[in-house]
């Protein structure tokens, strides 16, 4: 069964082709800048040589038939790769949605309405839905939602110590994200840990341009680091994550912002690339500390220390740990942040083998000793993998049903 996979972000449109249930990748394709002047698509088949290209894409519609017409165009690709189903990544589902589902109108009121939850990534995910649906009006659709893992986290864990009242009327409480990223390396470290995933305590690390980090306990989130929206927790590329609140209004006041600019500063001009004052991208800052630049290496400092007093905080509230995974960017590359996050916590029966760590980079590995009580291990994550696994499972059902 070909399954397209489509991840839209406000200017960008990304979607793989996979076959299923094997797993195998036929095509990929990733459309920059849509609605400047000139966008940018790269369209790549299996292994082949990725082709670059740039083109008008006025809006998500345009960079979709862009990379459309590449499938049809390859001739390797035969039927416009036989699409069979189609799987959307919809960055926040509020409350409503705690696993996958075929798209319909409801389904579509329901993005709309977590659209001031996620201002800058539903709307966008909604193109995507809607370019999508009318390239493929005849096959099942599926929204696969960020924040679905992590409504397992009880109201201890969810709700913010604020009136009441916000939370009733508003919906304001942590949501979590990276939810299929979690769901695909939670699988795969049971598998290669040889954990029951009934009877298990686990963390796991997301670390890229966004980083979070979630404990699982028994298959199900219990806490994790992002709230309502994605700014919370760790330091990141360009977000805050953690600070005082108050400081808001210190800096509206002592810098004459206003709030916009203010959410702009924290969005976007704050994190790794606000400690620096050089770059969000932890390989540029790991290059200039090791050149000595001071404020590169304070900030992979910090960025460090944040997800060591996550751990601490997890291992407390999972009452222990089995094993603990690296994904994402720089969980998965970066040996050098790896180890110094793990430093030092021998007494939380965490301890890295050098060796093991230095030439685990890209691949699936277990960096920790071998008399370490707390397995540690590097898992690149696989997002399209999971969608594309749910929208199948979700087509499959489409057809079994008298009613669909």
């Amino acid at each position: 069964m070909n399954i397209l996979v489509i991840n839209c972000g406000s200017s960008s449109l990304k979607f793989d082709l996979l076959t299923m249930p094997e797993g195998i990748e036929r095509a990929s394709g990733h459309v920059e800048r849509i609605g400047a002047v000139t966008a940018l698509g790269t369209f790549q088949a299996g292994e082949g040589k990725p082709m670059r290209e740039s083109f008008d894409a006025g809006d998500h519609g345009a960079a979709l038939d862009f990379l459309l017409q590449q499938l049809r165009d390859h001739p390797d690709i035969e039927d416009d790769g036989n699409v069979e189903a189609v799987g959307h990544r919809v960055v926040h589902g509020g409350e409503q949605f705690a696993e996958s589902v075929l798209i319909d109108d409801e389904v579509i009121d329901a993005i709309k309405d977590a659209f001031d939850l996620a201002p800058l990534h539903n709307p966008a995910n909604l193109k995507g839905i809607r370019a999508a649906q009318k390239a493929f009006p005849d096959v099942p659709h599926v929204a696969v939602f960020d924040t679905a893992f992590h409504q397992s986290l009880k109201p201890e864990a969810y709700l913010y110590a604020l009136p009441n009242r916000m939370y009733r009327r508003h919906k304001m409480r942590r949501y979590g994200f990276h939810g299929t990223s979690y769901a695909y390396v939670s699988r795969r470290l049971y598998e290669l840990a040889g954990l029951d995933p009934e009877a298990s305590k686990v963390i796991i690390s997301h670390l890229g341009n966004g980083c979070s980090i979630a404990a699982i306990r028994n298959g199900r989130s219990v806490d994790t680091s992002m709230g309502m929206t994605p700014l919370a927790g760790l330091v990141m590329g360009t977000r805050c994550g953690d600070i005082d609140p108050s400081l808001i209004f210190d800096i509206v006041d002592k810098e004459e912002m206003t709030l916009a600019e203010v959410h702009a500063l924290l969005n976007r001009y704050s994190g790794l690339l606000g400690l620096s004052g050089y770059a969000g991208d932890m390989r540029d800052l790991l290059d200039e500390a090791s050149k000595g630049d001071a404020r590169c290496q304070q900030a992979v400092d910090v960025f460090c220390y944040q997800i060591k007093r996550y751990l601490g905080m997890y291992i407390a509230a999972l009452n222990g740990c089995d094993a603990i995974a690296f994904t994402a960017g720089i969980g998965t590359y970066s040996d050098v942040i790896r180890a110094q996050v793990c430093t030092d916590l021998d007494g939380l029966g965490i301890e890295l083998d050098a060796e093991r760590n230095r030439s685990a980079n890209g691949t699936e590995a277990n960096i920790s000793k071998d008399d370490s009580s707390v397995q540690v291990w590097v898992i690149p994550t696989n997002e399209e993998l999971v969608i594309a696994q749910d929208a199948m499972k979700l087509a499959h059902a489409t057809k079994q049903s008298p009613y669909a």
